[in-house]
Order: C-alpha cells, then sequence, then structure tokens
C-alpha cells in the first residue's frame, strides 16, 4: 500500500545506524528522569512510543555534572552508577526496533540552584540565583564532562546523544553576546564563543567513536536581545558539522525570551523557514521543530525540503501511537497535541512530573492501565464535555457497554466553545479525536438527550444500567450585582457559543481563563492567520538579519475597547498556566486591553458598568457587560447529602459537576480516565 505521507516514513541511513522513519521524538523533560527509582516509569514511557512506530526518541535533559544539574538531585551521567537505570529505558525502546538518544545538558544560569554556573555572573531573570563565572581552566573541566557522559551513554546502550546548545542553557549561554562577557578564548566573536560547543563536540567524539550518532540542538532564532545573527548561527552550524556531528537541530527562542514558540496560538509549522535556511548551508540532515503536530504538516516540511526530520516532543506525548496511525493512513485517530502547556511543561517548570492534558496516562503508563474487564458492567455517562468523553471511550475500549446521554446537539461541551476563540482552534482537534474514539469503541450515543432523576433511577432499578457516571459540567455563575440583568449584560456563552453581537466597548467581569478567552474572541479580527501575520504582530524576524531575530511588532489598532475586570487586588492575567499566562498578558497589551484589579461592582444601568478602583468611583460607559465570573456545578442528577458526597455508590461524579472552582479539561479528561480505570 502506498504510504500517504512517503517522506515521512522514509528511513533515514547513517550507515552505522538506520532510522525506519524521520520521526523524532524531540526531548522534554518528565521529572521521570530525576530519580533513579522512577527509571522503570521511564522505560515505560519511552518503550510505548517506541512501539507507536516512533523511528528516533530523544531523552529529557540529562546532566554531564552536579553543577549543571537543572534541579537539586536531577537526573546525571556521570558515573557507571548511572548506567544501569539508563539501560533499562535503552532496552525498553530497542525492544521494539526504537532509536534512542540521551540528551547530555549542563543548565548554565538556568540551574535553579545556588551553585550553578555560567560564562558570566549574570542572572537569568526567570532564576532566582546568580552564576558564578566559569574559569577557562573550568570550561575544559566541562567540556571533558560531557564528553565522559557520552561515554557512559554508550555503554548504558543509547545510540548517541544529543548536545543541548540551544533554549538558553548553558553552550547557549556562551555562543551569544547577551550572556558571554568572557575576555578569554571562549568569549569575543562569534569563533571565540562558539569555541566551547565546538570543542564539546570533538571531546565528544573522540571518547564516543564514529559509530555513535551525535545530534546538536543549536539555536536558530534566539529571539532575545543579545542573541545571534544568522551571519553567526551559520557560521557555529558549519563549525559543528566540521567538528563531527551527525545531526543538527533546530532550537527556538531561549526559556526567558518574551515571544511565544510552542503555545497553541503560535501557527503550525511557524520557524520551518529557519530549519531550511541553515540546511542550504549543511551536508548533514537537519531537523525541523516547534509546533508540527499533524502528518500533513510534517509531511509537507520534508517533501518540500525544509527538513530531512521532524521533531515533535508534546505530540508524542498525546498519543504514543502517532506514528502507526500515520502510517496506517488514519491522521483522524491521532489524539493531536494542542499546544496547551497545561499538563506537560507547566509541570516540568513547576517541578511536578509532566503528563498530558489529552492523555493523562502519560508519564503514567505504569500506573493508570486500562485493563480488558472480565465483568463487562452496563454504563450510563451522561454529559459529553470532556470528562464524559473520557470515562466513555476508557470504559468502552475496557470492553464495558456504554451509553452517552448528551443534552445538546453535539460532544464537546465547554471545550467546543473555547474552539471558538482564535489561537485556540486546535481544540477542535481533541473533539475530532474524542469522536472517532466513540465511534471505533462502540460507544452508544445519544444526543438531544436531558435525562431526568427520575429516569436515571428507574433505568438502575430496571437494571437497564448498571453505573452511571455524572459529567454534567458547569453552570455560568450570576454575581449579586445590581442591574445584572440589564439589556447590556451577556454571559460568555450568549458570546461564545450563541453568537450574541456585542458593541464596540465591552466590560468582561472576571479575568481568569473565561475571561482572557473573551478578551482575545472579542479581538479575534487583529489575531494572526498566517504565519507572517503572527511574525510582524510578536516582531519575529525569521531571518536574524539583526541580533537576536527582534523587530519591531506591528502597531494594532484594537477592534474594540475592552475593559477586563477582576475583584482581588494585584497582579492580573496569571493564568491559565506558568508557562502561557504571560503569553496571554503581552497580548492582551498589544491589544490595548485595559486591565483594572481590585474592583468592586457597584451597579449596571443604561449609563454603563459602576464600578469603585482604588476608593474611586468611576462609570465605563460599555455598550456591553460580559460575564466571565466563574462557574456552579450541575450535579443534580446525583445523589448528594447535605455535604454534597454522593450517596450511592453506582453514582460517579466527575469534571465540572464534581469541581466547578474553574475550568479544568486537565482534571476533567483525567477523572474520566480514572473513573472508568476503576469500574
Amino acid at each position: 500500500m502506498t504510504s500517504p505521507y512517503p517522506h515521512l516514513f522514509a528511513p533515514l541511513d547513517f550507515g552505522f545506524l538506520k532510522l525506519r522513519n524521520r520521526i523524532m521524538m524531540g526531548s522534554m523533560h518528565t521529572g521521570l528522569e530525576d530519580r533513579f527509582w522512577n527509571y522503570p516509569k521511564l522505560a515505560a514511557y519511552f518503550g510505548e512510543r517506541a512501539k507507536g512506530g516512533t523511528g528516533l526518541i530523544v531523552t529529557g535533559g540529562i546532566s554531564v555534572n552536579t553543577r549543571g544539574w537543572l534541579l537539586p538531585g536531577g537526573g546525571t551521567m556521570n558515573t557507571k552508577g548511572d548506567v544501569g537505570n539508563h539501560r533499562r529505558v535503552t532496552d525498553a525502546v530497542h525492544q521494539y526496533d526504537g532509536r534512542i538518544l540521551m540528551q547530555a545538558i549542563h543548565a548554565g544560569r538556568y540551574g535553579y540552584h545556588p551553585f550553578s554556573e555560567s560564562a558570566s555572573s549574570i542572572k537569568a531573570r526567570i532564576n532566582p540565583f546568580s552564576p558564578r563565572t566559569m574559569s577557562t581552566s573550568r570550561v575544559f573541566e566541562v567540556i571533558g564532562d560531557f564528553a565522559r557522559a557520552a561515554e557512559l551513554a554508550k555503554e548504558a546502550g543509547y545510540d548517541g546523544v544529543e548536545i543541548m546548545g540551544s533554549e538558553g542553557y548553558l553552550l547557549n549561554q556562551f555562543l551569544c553576546k547577551r550572556v558571554n562577557k568572557r575576555d578569554d578564548e571562549f568569549g569575543g566573536d562569534i569563533h571565540g564563543r562558539m569555541k566551547f560547543a565546538v570543542e564539546v563536540v570533538k571531546a565528544t567524539r573522540r571518547a564516543a567513536g564514529d559509530n555513535f550518532l551525535i545530534m546538536f540542538r543549536l539555536s536558530l532564532l534566539d529571539l532575545v536581545e543579545g542573541g545571534n545573527t544568522q551571519e553567526e548561527i551559520v557560521a557555529t552550524a558549519k563549525a559543528l558539522e566540521a567538528a563531527g556531528i551527525n545531526v543538527l537541530n533546530t532550537g527556538i527562542g531561549w526559556h526567558e525570551a518574551n515571544i511565544p514558540t510552542i503555545v497553541t496560538s503560535v501557527p503550525r509549522g511557524a520557524f520551518r523557514s529557519t530549519t531550511a535556511m541553515i540546511k542550504q548551508h549543511l551536508t548533514i540532515p537537519v531537523v525541523a521543530s516547534n509546533r508540527i503536530n499533524m502528518p500533513d504538516v510534517a509531511e509537507d516540511i520534508l517533501a518540500s525540503g525544509d527538513a530531512d526530520m521532524v521533531s515533535m516532543a508534546r505530540p508524542l506525548l498525546a498519543d504514543p501511537d502517532w506514528a502507526n496511525k500515520a502510517a496506517a493512513g488514519k491522521p483522524n485517530e491521532i489524539n493531536t497535541c494542542i499546544a496547551c502547556n497545561q499538563a506537560c511543561l507547566d509541570h516540568t517548570f513547576s517541578m511536578k512530573r509532566a503528563s498530558c492534558l489529552v492523555n493523562p496516562r502519560a508519564c503514567h503508563e505504569t500506573e493508570l492501565v486500562y485493563v480488558h474487564t472480565q465483568a463487562p458492567r452496563k454504563i450510563a455517562v451522561i454529559g459529553g464535555g470532556m470528562a464524559g468523553l473520557s470515562a466513555a471511550t476508557v470504559a468502552a475500549e475496557r470492553g464495558h457497554a456504554v451509553t452517552l446521554f448528551e443534552a445538546s446537539g453535539d460532544v464537546g461541551g465547554q471545550f467546543d466553545m473555547a474552539a471558538n476563540v482564535p489561537g485556540k482552534e486546535e481544540f477542535k482537534e481533541s473533539i475530532r479525536y474524542f469522536r472517532q474514539l466513540l465511534s471505533k469503541t462502540g460507544v452508544k450515543v445519544e444526543l438531544n438527550r436531558r435525562l431526568t432523576r427520575a429516569e436515571v433511577e428507574k433505568a438502575l432499578q430496571t437494571g437497564a444500567f448498571d453505573e452511571v457516571i455524572v459529567a454534567t459540567g458547569v453552570t455560568p455563575r450570576k454575581p449579586r450585582i445590581p442591574g445584572i440583568d440589564h439589556a447590556k449584560v451577556l454571559s460568555y456563552p450568549d458570546v461564545l457559543r450563541a453568537g450574541k453581537p456585542v458593541g464596540k466597548s465591552v466590560a468582561v467581569i472576571g479575568a481568569g481563563g473565561i475571561g482572557i478567552d473573551m478578551c482575545e474572541f472579542l479581538l479575534a479580527e487583529q489575531s494572526p492567520q498566517t504565519i507572517d501575520a503572527w511574525a510582524k504582530e510578536w516582531g519575529v524576524d525569521f531571518t536574524s538579519t539583526v541580533a537576536g531575530g527582534l523587530v519591531a511588532p506591528a502597531h494594532i489598532t484594537p477592534k474594540r475597547e475592552v475593559f477586563l475586570l477582576q475583584r482581588k487586588p494585584g497582579r492580573m492575567v496569571a493564568g491559565p498556566g506558568k508557562t502561557t499566562g504571560w503569553v496571554h498578558r503581552l497580548a492582551m497589551q498589544h491589544h490595548g486591553v485595559q486591565m483594572l484589579a481590585g474592583v468592586e461592582y457597584l451597579k449596571i444601568d443604561d449609563a454603563g458598568l459602576h464600578i469603585r478602583v482604588n476608593n474611586e468611583t468611576r462609570v465605563l460607559a460599555v455598550d456591553n457587560v460580559i460575564v466571565c465570573a466563574g462557574q456552579e456545578s450541575v450535579r443534580d442528577l446525583a445523589p448528594v447529602d447535605d455535604k454534597g458526597k454522593v450517596t450511592d455508590k453506582r453514582y460517579h461524579v466527575i469534571g465540572g459537576a464534581d469541581v466547578a472552582a474553574e475550568l479544568d479539561a486537565k482534571r476533567a479528561i483525567q477523572q474520566g480516565a480514572e473513573v472508568a480505570a476503576r469500574i
């Protein structure tokens, strides 16, 4: 059968090593790397991706010495004692004919501990610790540490190493003037600044030998002031090739950059041109990365000659069988990464174990196990939002007879509504995936069916169902503000779902995730739809003709006057996640959203919204007031006591019906899966 993605599934032969396809699972720290007792879990995690058809896997960052730790006690490869744990990982991958590289990293000034080191003693704004300046002799010691780590990695069964020289870690810190203020042989112009990285590659090649893959992850676009120009990037890449690397991987941006590079609002394949640029100057294969999540995008990048491989870390977190599904011509069955970061990077940068919003089994493969049941039950799942979809499909996959009841005309719930927000179009992919899974697992779906408590009780009494999963979601909270029923007041479903018209001046009550979404929806005409439009909005120069690839962002004339309001004082737009909140905050500023905290709502009338801020009373003369002030659980179908505890063990309440503090698809999908795995 002819492959629908012939370039993606063409083997890549290095002579001593052959990859079965051009799909690479890029490095992403999970937290499992940092504790030896978690290596069986790490092995299961990577083994499942190899079984799913991935050609090449790269581990999360493994430090080459203790000063290079990402966090205290982080994963290292610097003694013989480290080899055994890593052997578990390589064996698990090789069992399924996969190939795996260990990422060798030194965090430099990004190390979250007080004994970090760097090219100069300049503190990173995202880290409270200041690094010490490395002496010349210390630089040579660390070169040896990289070589030693590679030697041990080979002994542990790795097929090669990726040397991390991107995203603002130590080698990147030496490469750029931003941090490198040295006056020794490792400073000065680009030839001095690149010497550390080049010598690391040479030492690694000497230590590991020729039949060992060396990939270098080079920042092709720094996106920070004091970053490199294209001329400097090309010179570095050529020097690395001459030093002995087999593959060049694309890195984009530093962690401290004020430019989003991987969130869902970044267009798919946004940075492919940077890889295409460097490919013209090299003879070795190059890898494209960032926001590549579906086979058609990956195939197009390869077919057009922009790259030789594609790197996808989070997409293979979301679906370990991504490669096999693509090879079978079944892209609609792929559980697509929506680039939300809520369970992966948000967890990583909070020093928690990573997982995935759309796949709660990720990094929990040995704990959340879907065992086929020996005692099939008849299960009613009430509510077709993300919690209900997760519960229904897992239960059906395990062999239960499942009927899903949804009161509206389609599944998706709040997630489907959020998919209407510009920049969140990827959410539609998750709903598409669950629709496919409902059909594949044999779930009976009844749409436009609102059950009553009496109907549910009767179904249990007559044996029509044995278990009921209540996933009825939430309803918007109606704040007690005089005039809340005024004609100019709208709820967020009125706007996002019903499409009610909104005026030119708007006050949004509530600055949580829904309030942020509402602002972005109201400013939709300014939301970028193309890569070029996105680059202009954020001030990105893909050619890096200026240092770091930064240019002045395009001026935006706001479509509407928008006020975003919150009751509590302090910082606004801090959420919804550690790695995405700042993106929303900057986007609000770009579009001229006026953000007010510590607001007391007095009344709503024909004049507008009356508020008090800092003991000053004012009137916002707006056309509409949109209420995004939280939600309340809808759980009237479940029998509960005065404390809200379910009194009948046949009922299981999940998702927003369980907790409505804030819309949380991560918790909803996880709860649904866990409940269905237990029944």
